[in-house]
């Protein structure tokens, strides 16, 4: 375990206990999706490839238009 994480759980055991069940069920949350994530884009390597091919034929193409950042969405 690292110094940092360490420290974190020192700081979380002073909390009262239902906020140490708080930050637990947090961290555990984001353990889980991260390995959501991981998962998600691990099974999509292929379609993500096609993706990005498609976009660069169609920049090749000009096709495409420079992405206005200023703009309100």
């Amino acid at each position: 375990m690292t110094k940092v994480l360490e420290e974190a759980f020192a700081k979380a055991a002073s909390l009262p206990e239902a906020e140490q069940d708080a930050v637990g069920r947090f961290l555990i949350a984001e353990i889980e999706a991260e390995a959501e994530w991981d998962e998600a884009f691990a099974s999509s390597q292929d379609e993500l490839a096609c993706m990005a091919r498609e976009a660069l034929a169609e920049y090749d193409a000009g096709q495409t238009k420079p992405l206005d950042t200023k703009r309100d969405f």
